[in-house]
């Protein structure tokens, strides 16, 4: 099994492992799990090792490598791939095989990376559950939408897969898998040849088993597309080296509960009380802005309009093969005023703008829940996205870090979010918090 990409793709670049190598233990690894865990929607095995062959071929010519050269990566099934089918997971994709890879597949290749295969998502990435059962035990959840890959990650699988996030996406799933899941500052990763379903809400996310890996990804992912209005061309961040660094002084966190506190079960409310006197004088309560009660709303009004404009051509050609969790969204945002719409719309940037405030004044990251506990029993729902939904909103980085375990051994995660625009400060503060908790 591979822990960390970074380490194998060191031990590829130095002669210790071939590529092959290190997909063949994907591989093996899959064989030995995908029938509990059920994370790929496609997989063709000698596929994955012609890639990983011809990248091995490319090192021994002495030509150059890529930063993930050699890599295996999970890719989530509404991600297009020229060379596999992208069914964004409904039958009425079924067979789709896009003509050219998205963006963010075109950058994978470029850096070396082998595309293991497609990982399960819920139907067009909402509610609706596919196959995926949480590797820690298979009568629980492994959250959504991204739940091939979380799970692939956590059962050691695959050491990186893309997911993506219009509410909690990336970070539930991972919360619930007990892996690290990152969603970065909105417009940081290109979305192109990715399934839209709202410009203003969806990010592209990462998963992996260290904060290390999250970064070599990140710094592989970032940068401006034409085919993404969000993007725009700025200098390369190095990722990699600012999230190793020291934090000048110990950083300071703003432990914000949200209206939705109560809702949390008992483990967490215990879970995150022993974290807060763990980290004692470098953590406070701060309740959000007024307004901020209303975010919900806000975030749900633009996420069923946009989902309603972007998957008409689904709902005019077969409504009914859809699930009733999604025609029930589609029917709602069918229905939303265009005032209401726009009004929403208004509220980030000054929402944002709060929040800046907060940031400039003394706290370098939001410490918050990731979900309202571990992952429920059950495989009919995904969980609810509620500590997730306004950060997504608003844009900002978020990560979700495997500290803690349930009463019933199940993760529980926690989630930082950082000022928007800040990525590297966020994961150089995720890196001073493992370390702080774990001594």
């Amino acid at each position: 099994m591979i822990e960390s990409a970074a380490q194998a793709a060191r031990a590829i670049r130095e002669g210790k492992l071939t590529s092959e190598e290190a997909v063949q233990s994907c591989l093996q690894r899959i064989r030995e799990l995908e029938p509990k865990v059920q994370a790929w929607q496609f997989l063709d095995a000698e596929h994955a090792l012609a890639q990983a062959r011809a990248l091995d071929e490319r090192k021994r010519n002495g030509e150059p490598l890529g930063l993930l050269h050699g890599v295996p990566v999970g890719v989530k099934d509404i991600i297009d791939t020229a060379d596999m089918p992208t069914e964004n997971g409904t039958a009425l994709h079924k067979g789709r095989t896009p003509r050219e890879d998205a963006a963010v597949v075109k950058m994978l290749r470029g850096a070396g990376a082998v595309i293991l295969g497609k990982t399960v998502t819920t139907e067009c990435a909402y509610f609706h559950p596919g196959k995926t059962r949480n590797p820690h035990n298979p009568e629980h959840t492994p959250g959504g939408s991204s739940s091939g890959s979380a799970a692939a990650v956590s059962a050691g699988m695959v050491p990186l897969a893309l997911g993506s996030q219009t509410a909690g996406s990336v970070i539930r799933p991972a919360a619930f898998c007990g892996v690290h899941g990152f969603k970065p500052t909105h417009g940081l990763i290109p979305r192109s040849g990715i399934l839209l379903l709202s410009r203003t809400l969806d990010h592209v996310g990462l998963f992996a088993r260290s904060v290390e890996d999250i970064a070599v990804l990140l710094e592989t992912l970032q940068g401006h597309h034409d085919l993404d209005p969000d993007t725009l061309p700025r200098a390369r961040i190095p990722f990699r080296d600012l999230a190793a660094e020291e934090p000048p002084l110990e950083p300071m966190l703003a432990f914000i509960k949200t209206p939705h506190w109560q809702r949390t079960d008992a483990d967490t409310k215990e879970a995150f009380q022993e974290l807060v006197e763990t980290l004692g004088a470098q953590v406070e309560e701060v309740e959000l802005f007024p307004s901020a009660a209303d975010a919900w709303d806000w975030h749900r009004t633009i996420m069923e309009a946009d989902m309603a404009a972007n998957l008409e051509p689904l709902w005019s050609k077969g409504a009914a093969k859809l699930s009733e969790k999604l025609r029930a969204l589609l029917e709602r945002g069918r229905e939303t005023r265009a005032l209401d719409y726009q009004r929403a719309l208004r509220r980030i940037a000054p929402a944002v703008d709060s929040l800046d405030e907060l940031f400039m004044q003394r706290y370098d990251a939001i410490l918050t829940a990731p979900a309202l506990g571990t992952a429920p029993k059950g495989l009919g729902a995904t969980g609810d996205p509620v500590f997730c939904s306004i950060w997504t909103l608003l844009g900002m980085p978020a990560i979700t870090l495997p500290l803690m375990r349930g009463e019933n051994g199940l993760p529980l995660g926690v989630q930082l979010v950082g000022r928007k625009g800040y990525d590297a400060r966020l994961l150089r503060t995720a890196r001073w918090l493992e370390k702080k908790v774990g001594a």
